[in-house]
């Protein structure tokens, strides 16, 4: 799973969003390191629903513009906490790899 479907199913987790909600919140709690653009998110979220993790829960027209909202389907939340421990069993890994390997001397690679 990539990062940014990562933070697209977190930012899903919290509530029901709408696309825009999706990319403000991916900002958040990706403290500004990803950044959605219209065409990607679209991508990730048709992915999603394909894959059942997400559906469509309803739609709103705010200043006469649709906006879909998305949740999260129960398969939705279980991918979501097989992927957290996952990649929390790679953080342990890779400090348990690096705690043992000795560090290289500044100005040396």
């Amino acid at each position: 799973m990539s990062e940014q479907a990562y933070f697209v199913l977190l930012a899903l987790a919290e509530e029901p969003r709408h696309g825009y909600g999706i990319v403000q919140a991916v900002k958040v709690l990706s403290d500004d390191r990803v950044r959605l653009g219209a065409g990607t998110l679209y991508g990730i979220l048709d992915r999603l629903v394909e894959a059942g993790y997400a559906e469509a829960s309803g739609e709103v027209v705010v200043d006469g513009r649709l906006r879909r909202y998305y949740r999260l389907t129960p398969d939705g939340y279980a991918t979501l906490a097989a992927e957290t421990a996952r990649l929390t069993d790679l953080a342990s890994l890779a400090r348990r790899v690096l705690a043992a390997r000795p560090r290289p001397a500044l100005g040396t690679a």
